[in-house]
Formats: C-alpha cells, sequence, structure tokens
C-alpha cells in the first residue's frame, strides 16, 4: 500500500515538469532576436549586417540576398547607390574612376573627362602631359599625341638625338649613352673630341653588357639574354652533342638515358617536356580489371564480359544497392555505384575516413581571400582591412579615400599616372640616370637616386618640376644607390650600395648618417622597410643570390630566400598581409613569400612579359612591376597571376616605381619620440629596434662610422676610448659619483665586444658641425656598434640623485663584506685544524694509489696504526 503523503510530494514535481516542457515547445516557437548590427535570417539565425546584399548568401534560405532584402537596403551619404535587382553600396569616390564596381555599371555612367590646361586629352578621353605630345612615343593609346605634329626641333642649348630626341648637350660625349639610339656618344657627333669612357665598373668576376651593366661571368653564353642589348649571347659557340646524348634547349649536353626520366637534370628542365606519361585509368567513366584492363564504366554490370577475370561482372555487387542499408554508414551522401558505392560530401566538407565528412578550413589558403578570412562551416567569407571595402563586381577589397597613382623613373624623369591611365604627366623631367625612387607621403615629399651623379635627392611633389627646389639628401661615400626606402614613421632613409656592398641610413635632412650592414653582403639592389615591426628587406643578386631581412636598427639579420633564385631585382612588401614579392630577372619570374620565409608561391613565369623585370609594387589584388626589355610597365593579380595587362608602354627606360596612397603609409607612433626625452636620449642616430617579442626595446641609439657608443649607450666617442669592463652574459647597472659640480648618474655597462679596425680614411658624418667635433680622426666604414637598450633601463639611467653626498648603498655594502671576511677567516681556522689532525700517505704502486684517492687515511689507535675494516685493497678486484 502507497503512502499518501509520498504520492502528494510527486505533484509538484510533476508539474514543474509539465511547466518546463511547455516552455521549451514556446521557445522553439519564437525566433531568436539579433543584435542592432546584425541580419535575421528566415531560419532565425544571426550573420553581420554587412554580409546582406554582397553577392554571395551566408544564410541558409538565401533570405540575405533575396530581392526584398536589398531592395529596402539603404546606403549611407559616404556611399553610392547602384540601383538595380541588389542595390549594392560602394564608396562615392569609385564612382567615376575608370572601373565598373556596381553589377549594372551605373557608376561608370559619366560625363566626358575634363582635362587640365598643362594636359592633352587623347581621343579615348584619357589625359596626358603635354610635354607627351610630339615626342616620338605613343602615350594614347589610340595614338592620336602623335598625330600632325610638326618637325621636331631642339633648343639651342639641347643636343639633337639622331631619333629626334633632344637632351641637354652637357650630356653629349660624356661617356654614357642619354639618347635611345646612344647618338649623343657617336664619334662624329663629338666635334673631333674623345667621347669620355668611364673605367670599367665591373669586377674579374663579371661581364661588362654593351648597354652598360654588369652580370655574372657565369651567364655568359648561357643561353639566355640578361643585357639589355643581348651582348652576353654575342659570338658564342653553342656546344654540339653526341648521338648517345641529349642537347638541351639552353645548348648543354646530359646523357640520352636522363630524358623522359621523371626528372629535371637540364637548367631549363627541357629534357621531361613532351614525354608521355604511362596510360592512366582515371576519371568517373573508367574501371580498372583486377587483371589490368582499362575498360568503359558503361562495360560494367551489363551482363558481358570485358575484363579477363570477369571482375567487371560480380553477381552479389552488381545486384546490390549498398547505400539501401543505413545510407551505406555515410554521414552525409552515399552514392551507389555499379559495383560498391561511394561516399561523397556537400561543398565546403571533405571526405574523412572514407564515410565521414568534416569541414573545410578554406582560410589555411594565405590566397582564399584579399585580405582577411571567416571560415564558416561549409563555407568562408572574405572581409576587408580598415580603409578597404569589397569591390562587390570582383569580390576583391578595394582601398578607399585618395586616388591612387603610379610613380615611376624613366632614365631622364619620374613620370606619375592613375593605375587606369585616365591622368598621365611628367612629375620631374631633365634628370641624368635617375634609378631609385621612393616617397613620404605625409610630408608630401618625393626622393630619388641619380646614378651619374652618385646623389640621393628630395623634393615637394608640388614643386618637384622645378630644378631649384631640389635638395641634396646625400652626396657622399657613395658610388651607386641602386634602392632607397623611407621609414615614413621616424623619418629615416635607407638605401643600397652595390659598388661599396653596404646598407646605410640617415636621417631625412641628411645630416646624420652611419652604414648598418657590410660583412657579407654582395650585390644589395632593392629594399623596403616596415617602420611598424621594425625590420627592412632587401634583395642582393651576388654570388650567392639571397633575400634577407634585418632590424632597422643593424641587427637580427635573417636570410628569407636562398634557394631558388638567381637575379632578385625588385621587392615589396604587401602590409595588409604582411608578404613579400619579388622579380628574378634570370628566372623570368615573379614570386612571394611571407616576412618569415614561409609560404613561398611562385606567381607568374613568363619569358617574354617578364624578360627583364626591375622593380615591383602591390596594390589591392594587383601587382605591377618594370621590365627594361619591353620598355613597359604590366601589372597582373597578385593571386593567380591571371590578367597580365600593358599599363604604360613606349618607355625609355623603367626602372623603379612605387605606389602613391595613404594607405600605404599607415600612421604610426615614432618610437624616438614616445618619450619626453628628444630623440630618445641619443647624441646622434635613434633607429627603431624589431619588435620581436613585448620585452624588445623599443629603440637603439647609433653613432657615425667610425665612433662607438659610450657605456651609457647613447654618447659617442672614438673606439680607442671605450673603457674596459668585465664581460658579462648581459648588460648590467652600474653606478658612478663625480664631484659636487657634477651628477651622479646610472649608466648601462654593455658586454665587452672587440671593435673591428679597418683602414684609415676620413669618414663623412654629415654636415653639421657638431658631427664633425666628435672625432679628430676616426675608422670610418665600421659596422654600427650598437646596442640593445630597453626603454625602462634608460628610463632608469636617467635618473639623476644630485643631492645625496654619501650613497646608502655602502651603509648596506660595509657591513655585509664585513661578515663575509669573518665567515672566511673561521673557516681558514677550522680547515687548519682539520689537516693538523688528519694523516694520509702516499704510495707508488698504481693500487694503492687508487687507495688514498678515495680517501681512505690510516688512523692511529691504542696498538699503532691500522686501516680502516671496511676498506679492501683486491687486486682482482682492479683488473676486472
Amino acid at each position: 500500500m502507497k503512502h499518501p503523503k509520498m504520492t502528494i510530494n510527486f505533484i509538484p514535481l510533476l508539474l514543474l515538469v509539465m511547466s518546463s516542457c511547455v516552455y521549451l515547445t514556446w521557445a522553439k516557437s519564437v525566433p531568436s532576436t539579433c543584435l542592432r548590427n546584425q541580419f535575421q535570417c528566415g531560419d532565425g539565425s544571426c550573420i553581420p549586417h554587412g554580409w546582406i546584399c554582397d553577392g554571395r548568401a551566408e544564410c541558409v534560405d538565401g533570405s540575405d540576398e533575396s530581392e526584398e532584402t536589398c531592395k529596402s537596403k539603404t546606403c549611407s551619404p559616404a556611399h553610392f547607390a547602384c540601383g538595380g535587382r541588389l542595390n549594392r553600396c560602394i564608396p562615392v569616390d569609385w564612382k567615376c574612376d575608370g572601373q565598373s564596381d556596381c553589377e549594372n555599371g551605373s557608376d561608370e555612367d559619366c560625363p566626358p573627362q575634363v582635362c587640365g590646361d598643362d594636359q592633352f586629352q587623347c581621343r579615348s578621353g584619357k589625359c596626358i602631359s603635354l610635354t607627351f605630345v610630339c615626342d616620338g612615343d605613343h602615350d594614347c593609346e589610340d595614338e592620336s599625341d602623335e598625330e600632325n605634329c610638326p618637325a621636331p626641333t631642339c633648343d639651342p642649348n639641347m643636343f639633337w638625338c639622331n631619333n629626334s630626341e633632344c637632351i641637354p648637350k652637357l650630356w653629349a660625349c660624356d661617356g654614357d649613352s642619354d639618347c635611345k639610339d646612344g647618338s649623343d656618344e657617336w664619334p662624329q657627333n663629338c666635334d673631333g673630341q674623345k667621347s669620355l669612357k668611364p673605367p670599367n665598373p665591373c669586377s674579374a668576376q663579371e661581364f661588362h653588357c654593351g648597354s652598360g651593366e654588369c652580370i655574372h661571368m657565369n651567364w655568359r653564353c648561357d643561353g639566355g639574354f640578361e643585357c639589355r642589348d643581348h651582348s652576353d649571347e654575342a659570338d658564342c659557340v653553342k656546344p654540339t652533342c653526341r648521338p648517345d646524348q641529349f642537347q638541351c634547349d639552353d645548348g648543354t649536353c646530359i646523357r640520352g638515358n636522363r630524358q623522359c626520366d621523371k626528372e629535371f637534370d637540364c637548367r631549363d628542365r627541357s629534357d621531361e617536356v613532351g614525354c608521355v606519361n604511362e596510360t592512366k585509368c582515371d576519371g568517373i567513366n573508367k574501371f580498372r580489371c583486377r587483371s589490368g584492363e582499362c575498360i568503359s564504366i558503361d562495360k560494367v554490370c551489363d551482363k558481358s564480359k570485358d575484363c579477363r577475370d570477369w571482375s567487371d561482372e560480380p553477381l552479389k555487387e552488381c545486384a546490390e544497392n549498398e547505400c539501401m542499408n543505413n545510407n551505406g554508414h555515410c554521414s552525409h551522401i552515399c552514392n551507389d555505384l555499379k559495383i560498391g558505392y561511394e561516399c561523397l560530401c556537400p561543398s565546403g566538407f571533405r571526405l574523412v575516413e572514407k564515410t565521414r565528412c568534416e569541414d573545410i578550413d578554406e582560410c589555411e589558403d594565405p590566397d582564399i581571400c584579399s585580405q582577411n578570412c571567416v571560415n564558416l562551416e561549409g563555407s568562408y567569407k572574405c572581409e576587408c582591412t580598415t580603409g578597404y571595402e569589397m569591390d562587390p563586381s570582383t569580390q576583391t577589397c578595394k582601398a578607399v579615400g585618395t586616388v591612387a597613382y603610379l610613380f615611376f623613373t624613366n632614365r631622364h624623369e619620374v613620370r606619375r599616372m592613375t593605375l587606369h591611365g585616365s591622368d598621365y604627366k611628367s612629375l620631374i623631367p631633365s634628370l641624368k640616370n635617375v634609378v631609385a625612387l621612393d616617397m613620404e607621403i605625409s610630408e608630401n615629399k618625393i626622393y630619388w637616386s641619380d646614378l651619374s651623379q652618385k646623389k640621393i635627392y628630395s623634393a615637394l611633389m608640388d614643386k618637384a618640376g622645378n630644378s631649384s627646389h631640389h635638395i641634396t639628401v646625400i652626396e657622399q661615400e657613395i658610388q651607386s644607390p641602386d634602392g632607397i626606402a623611407v621609414d615614413w614613421v621616424h623619418g629615416n632613409i635607407y638605401w643600397t650600395d652595390s659598388v661599396f656592398s653596404t646598407i646605410s641610413v640617415a636621417n631625412t635632412g641628411g645630416l646624420k648618417r652611419t652604414t648598418l650592414f657590410k660583412d657579407g653582403l654582395a650585390k644589395p639592389r632593392a629594399i623596403v622597410v616596415d617602420p611598424t615591426s621594425g625590420f627592412m628587406y632587401w634583395t642582393d643578386w651576388g654570388t650567392p643570390a639571397k633575400i634577407e631581412k634585418g632590424g632597422l636598427n643593424g641587427v637580427d639579420r635573417v636570410p628569407l630566400v636562398t634557394d631558388g633564385i638567381e637575379w632578385p631585382n625588385g621587392i615589396t612588401l604587401d602590409l595588409p598581409n604582411m608578404r613579400l614579392y619579388w622579380v628574378d630577372s634570370k628566372l623570368h619570374s615573379l614570386s612571394s613569400v611571407d616576412t618569415n620565409g614561409g609560404n613561398r608561391r611562385t606567381i607568374i613565369v613568363d619569358q617574354e612579359k617578364l624578360a627583364h623585370p626591375f622593380a615591383v609594387t602591390v596594390f589591392e589584388d594587383k601587382v605591377f612591376w618594370t621590365d627594361m626589355e619591353n620598355e613597359a610597365i604590366f601589372s597582373a593579380n597578385r593571386l593567380n597571376g591571371g590578367d597580365i595587362v600593358r599599363v604604360a608602354e613606349d618607355l625609355f627606360s623603367p626602372e623603379d616605381l612605387v605606389l602613391y596612397h595613404h594607405l600605404k603609409q599607415p600612421k604610426g607612433l615614432n618610437r624616438c619620440e614616445g618619450s619626453n626625452v628628444p630623440n630618445g636620449g641619443c647624441e646622434y642616430l635613434c633607429l627603431p629596434a624589431p619588435q620581436i617579442t613585448k620585452h624588445s626595446p623599443k629603440y637603439t641609439c647609433a653613432c657615425p662610422d667610425g665612433l662607438v657608443l659610450a657605456t651609457d649607450m647613447r654618447n659617442c666617442i672614438k673606439g680607442d676610448e671605450v673603457p674596459s669592463v668585465s664581460t658579462k652574459a648581459s648588460m648590467i647597472l652600474v653606478s658612478s659619483t663625480t664631484t659636487s659640480s657634477t651628477t651622479t648618474s646610472n649608466r648601462v655597462s654593455p658586454t665587452t665586444k672587440t671593435i673591428p679596425q679597418r683602414t684609415t680614411r676620413k669618414p663623412n658624418l654629415g654636415t653639421t658641425e657638431a658631427a664633425k667635433q666628435m672625432s679628430d680622426t676616426v675608422v670610418p666604414n665600421s659596422t654600427l656598434h650598437s646596442e640593445m637598450l630597453s626603454q625602462q633601463v634608460r628610463n632608469n639611467a636617467a635618473v639623476e640623485d644630485t643631492t645625496s653626498k654619501h650613497p646608502t648603498a655602502l651603509y648596506i655594502v660595509i657591513p655585509i663584506v664585513l661578515l663575509c671576511l669573518t665567515a672566511f677567516g673561521g673557516y681558514l681556522l677550522w680547515k687548519n685544524w682539520r689537516l693538523k689532525n688528519t694523516h694520509s700517505i702516499n704510495f707508488d704502486n698504481p693500487v694503492y694509489q687508487k687507495t688514498t684517492e678515495d680517501e681512505v687515511h690510516i688512523c692511529r689507535s691504542q696498538d699503532g696504526y691500522s686501516y680502516p675494516s671496511r676498506q679492501i685493497v683486491s687486486m682482482d678486484d682492479d683488473i676486472a
């Protein structure tokens, strides 16, 4: 019999369970509530509001891309409404930019472009500089700039080249060909003058091209053109091979049995071209018999013998549908085959363990998106970083804000053009031999180097056309500045010198400079900097060729690319994705790698479009490069190498190029001016340190060539004035006191190191008198002597105590020293007593020597001397 009280106690519990079930059923029927910045799909799920009407459905039911949803979408005042079915929104500055961004092209429904007074309008509507009209080059795509041109004439102060080009008279007969046809150096045009022939700039291990370049001697007669005039392949005897050998396309010979052996034996890989591999039996329409034949899938289970072993007609498998039994144990899709079955996965999933599907993380591919990738279940979503927006027509990230321009050198000038060529002009004319180029966008300044003048210049962009506004930045101790890079955050300029084999740095005024890298460099060429991380990257086409990385203060040097590289020329940094892109003039390739040397990819290999690439730059999803042999500028998709387009052509000698846009040089914190101490407390140069960990120093001080840092790591002294200090594993803080007229300060004692000495000659310490007074006689071109000094240590080193005459540390140190001396004296007394009361005997016999070495003592007893009973000397044990 049940107890009445127990029945009553179960009634509230039963009511509670029933009410919970009712609540859960109601909760499932009520749709979830999304946040304000989210969109609620038809099934109740939430997605970011920015994902709606972007051309790709993220909701399972597709409600985020439905016509009703897109019609209700409104664009902000800073955006243009495309209209149409999707009614997408694009930034206002994308309208009439020459590129269709709306699906219906409504953003390019614009009135004709109006050119400026200093421009010429082509029939196609493109605007070019008036100086490009009738100059012999076709700058308009329709060639309208070269129509109805009068007979060319030159100013009396100019030299008339044989191809009707005009150059300054001073450039004629100077040993440097400035006319495209070289007529300024022809003997008949020099009026009996001897054309100056500069000394051979190439080393004994290099070949001097007729066009002036220096290349490796082993590139001579190797079958590839490395000189612009192809003189490296002139008068070459192509070797002939024996009948039992295979001749590669480059002329070399290999053994005949190495052709088509699935290994590349020719340098140009021509020995594996045209080889026929064994017949494959792959694909859904093929079936491989167990006896080896390959038959059509239609012949399987047709009750006819097509395989010798009847493996195409198994009785059980042909009549059975395995998918009817528990879906074939497949997690998603089971596909019945004529023989057997297979498990399949929906898009965005992959098959694991033959039956189970798991999500594919598409974001593992660094090139799956322009910038940021968000992995979703069975899919992924591409997003853009700040300053970029998704282009609805191309699904790539496009910059918002100022108009992007390409600046490039063209031997005697610097030109500027929009990415689509709608605005094209000459920015800096009448230069001798401009090669390297960079800019400081926040200061509206442009920098360039001239190989003939052997100088680095700067000018404000709006005044760069007037040579009177050109400022010389570097003019001493410089020979061949092939590459320059400006640190726009800390106000420094870095450059390579292929003659001195150095990488140097100076402030943008050129008043303070020093050499950062010298050892291990051969032919440093292009250079690029990242002020945020504190690193620089450069190419070196010497022997061996390589791409390296180092701190902006001359430390933490690491090689990134050392194999599969021959003639690395230009290099550039894609900041949003932290990838380096470079071109190789020997391999005719464009490649990329991350800033740590991983995830290397070869994007383009093309002997025609990359005949002799010199410089490269990246913006959005486009990569641009100059080609000296094609005398043109090309662009392509930086992810897959497709869509190769000529951006500019009919150029003279296009070499360096940079892209102008404020997103290329984002704002950053100047770590040298981050404290209340000017220039970081450094006497000379303050250089940002690489940010490797959170404990990395923010900057270090540097001295001019020939001087080194003093013990305070801020001031500069001559190398022979460095005080001798104890070698330590790390820097220690020491305290020094002076007379009452000076202050007591904490200084850092650096690790003792040998200062390398080089041949003494007069250094270049800048133009300021302060730098000249640092030393009367110095040793130049030494490696930078800079130590890592953290901001915290430097601040501690700046603390001064001018009031204390007697350091309080003495009151602590003196008692400790007295206690140590007392303890040491007691130890000596105890040791003396122990020696007096311990007796030992030494034997010449090796057996007894072993005994005495084990500290076995013969002790005195009342009966005389005896050995301790536990010690037994045995010859057998010793032999064993």
